[in-house]
């Protein structure tokens, strides 16, 4: 069975360059293979870990259900979706890559979530770590597409604002009761001056902090040329700090 990681947090607050240095130092300590989810309408964590897609969930059932593409003989529709599913699995060395994509039509984006689930259930045997990197917002909590999950990271970028979304998520998990065993508060973009000025929130959203991430020219740099996330040296300073950081919730 799969080690669960999930990272989740409002919008612009770095989950998925978070998503793709867990991944990255999953790799590097041979803690692998690693399925990655993107079950981020906006989906991006592929250019993050320099894979191509073939294909996203979402398009896949808007095809399919809108009698766009026909089913091969003999086969129902729920097992050529999930075929077709596999068949879009974006496959690397040491990582594979699964990505929702976005609403294609009216109810296909509930589907999805549910097929999300259930394909991430099934693959998840397969791999010993599991990383989700999630929708910004609550949604995909309250629809329970993020569930028996070991550790989540919510992240919040170095505003009080930021901090006190952060508290709302653990709020919704609490109330929820979804099988999440452990969350932690990273927080991005910060220096010693915004952490202290934020320390009062942070306390207030009854969330452990794992560590926080600095500001990094390296990954604007990367950013800015369309470049993998995932190749970034040992002694960049955002690398350090996510290994810190997985360090402190036991997962290195």
């Amino acid at each position: 069975m799969a080690f669960n990681i999930a990272v989740a947090g409002k919008g612009g607050t770095g989950k998925t360059t978070l998503c793709s240095l867990i991944i990255n130092q999953l790799i590097r300590a041979n803690k692998k293979p690693v399925l990655a989810v993107d079950a981020d309408a906006n989906a991006n964590l592929n250019e993050a870990l320099g894979l191509e897609i073939g294909g996203t969930i979402a398009e896949t059932l808007a095809r399919i259900y809108n009698t766009t593409e026909p089913l091969p003989a003999g086969m129902t529709k729920d097992r050529y979706v999930a075929f077709r599913v596999h068949e879009s699995l974006a496959e690397g060395d040491d990582v594979d890559l699964l990505v929702m994509g976005g609403p294609e039509g009216a109810g296909c984006y509930c589907y999805a979530n549910n097929l999300l689930r259930g394909f991430v259930a099934e693959l998840s045997n397969n791999y010993s770590y599991v990383v989700m990197d999630n929708e910004a917002g609550l949604e995909h909590l309250s629809r329970r597409t993020t569930q028996n999950v070991d550790v989540m990271f919510i992240t919040s970028d170095a505003s009080a604002r930021g901090i006190r979304s952060a508290g709302r998520v653990k709020q919704l998990v609490d109330n929820l009761k979804l099988d999440i065993k452990k969350m932690y508060l990273v927080v991005t973009r910060v220096n010693e001056q915004t952490l202290g000025a934020l320390k009062a929130e942070i306390e207030k959203t009854g969330l452990e902090m794992a560590g926080t991430i600095p500001e990094d020219e390296q990954v604007t740099e990367l950013d800015l040329l369309s470049k993998p996330l995932i190749n970034l040296p040992d002694n960049s300073p955002v690398v350090k700090a996510v290994h810190g950081i997985l360090k402190k919730a036991v997962i290195l």
